[in-house]
């Protein structure tokens, strides 16, 4: 069956009602669906999320929500609000397509790591020996990625494949810092694919020696690359073929055909005021659907839902398998959850947070301030969704909207506090 059928399958699913702006669904015919108390959680406090979500789309602070949380693999709860495009007047759907940035990252990352399943590479090998535009690199020593200040100096050592995984490579910031000349030489071209764009990016200096030094970046851009280079297929193919069939995620994609222009979620930034103003229109109009087709961003390219992000997601609390199908070893599954980068501090997870192979690690929930238990894995996107997996609680969460920037609100943080309060077993 290929991914286009698939999105066009209907799925059987249960209802119940547990508030006036929460229903449980099932999410595929196969996912088992329970009250919360068989798990350990409680409905009452559950039903906190939604009117905790209500609160930010009355304010218009984000056009609507669809919250999910699973518990030892039963969906426990589910709620779909707002407005997936506010002028139009279009209903939040528990099948609405979100664009999820860098929640791509955590799917890249599995799809390399599967090809180290098949040995085709160490974590330690130089990038350069798959992309040898990545040879003998050069680090600016004013951590200028244009290289038109300060002086240029060869790199201590390679550039590893696990830099990369881990944002450790001396790749230039994503938000900090960055030139002119560096987002000019950057900037995306009409006919760009992944191979040209690395191309590009690989003629930077370094704003810093590999390995000593964390710094978020488009680090898993090169990943995708590497992905394309060892299977030799376009990234979208792979992943297609490797994850989102085996998976039963067929609405996960770089781009999307005239099909899904009804299922789009406008896209929103803040205005003068705080209050949600059109950036990209939910309609054909779009640039997933009418824009340039041909680069598949690694690091933040996709769009997907609620139910195909939390099978990705459950597929990695589970060990690597879902419903029978194996993507990883338990094993790759724990490396990846590691901490790889010791004690360097991570300006944007923030202290007691670590950096494991594409996903960011809990270390010390304390020094964090979160809820999340030490060893949990998570990732945000851009638009201000955000998944996590906590294996010490069992517990698989996602948090769908659309609204960038989002410094000005908490609404992540909030759905990972009412979602932990609930845990009472």
């Amino acid at each position: 069956m290929t991914l286009k059928q698939l999105s066009r399958m209907t799925c059987m699913f249960a209802v119940c009602a547990s508030a006036a702006l929460e229903v449980e669904f099932a999410i595929a015919a196969n996912m088992k669906v329970s009250r919360p108390e068989s798990v350990g959680m409680s409905s009452e406090r559950l039903a906190r999320i939604a009117p905790a979500m209500q609160r930010y789309i009355d304010a218009q602070k984000v056009p609507g929500t669809v919250t999910a949380v699973m518990r030892r693999g039963k969906l426990v709860h589910l709620s779909v609000q707002g407005e997936m495009d506010v002028a139009a007047g279009k209903t939040m759907r528990r099948d609405t397509v979100f664009r999820i940035a860098s929640m791509t990252k955590p799917i890249t990352s599995v799809a390399l790591m599967m090809l180290w399943e098949e040995g085709h590479f160490q974590l330690r090998d130089p990038v350069a020996k798959f992309l040898p535009e990545f040879t003998d690199p050069v680090v600016s020593t004013t951590s200028d990625a244009s290289g038109t200040t300060g002086e240029l100096v060869p790199s201590d050592r390679p550039i590893q494949i696990r830099d990369m995984l881990t944002h450790t490579a001396g790749l230039a910031n994503n938000y900090i810092g960055n030139t002119e000349h560096y987002a000019e030489h950057m900037r995306r071209q009409p006919d760009d694919d992944l191979e040209s764009f690395i191309k590009r990016l690989a003629q930077l200096p370094l704003n810093y020696q590999p390995g000593t030094a964390w710094q978020y970046s488009i680090a898993t851009d090169v990943v995708g690359r590497l992905v394309e280079v060892m299977s030799g297929k376009p990234l979208d193919e792979y992943m297609a073929e490797h994850i989102f069939a085996p998976l039963a995620m067929p609405d996960t994609h770089f781009y999307l055909d005239a099909d899904y222009a009804d299922r789009l979620s406008a896209q929103y930034t803040p205005g003068e005021d705080e209050k949600i103003v059109l950036q990209d229109p939910g309609s054909m109009k779009s640039r997933w659907i009418s824009g340039p087709q041909g680069l598949f961003r690694g690091a933040g390219g996709m769009v997907s839902t609620v139910d195909d992000y939390l099978r990705f997601q459950q597929m990695m609390l589970n060990g690597g398998d879902l419903d029978g199908v194996r993507l990883l070893a338990p094993a790759t599954v724990r490396l990846m959850m590691d901490n790889h980068t010791g004690d360097l501090p991570l300006w944007l997870p923030g202290p007691g947070m670590g950096f494991g192979l594409g996903y960011g690690v809990v270390v010390d929930r304390g020094a964090a301030a979160t809820p999340l238990s030490e060893g949990a894995a998570y990732w945000g996107g851009a638009y201000c969704t955000i998944s996590w997996v906590d294996p010490a609680e069992e517990i698989v969460a996602v948090l769908m909207t659309q609204v960038r920037p989002y410094r000005h609100i908490n609404i992540r943080q909030d759905f990972q506090v009412l979602v932990h309060q609930a845990i009472v077993e």
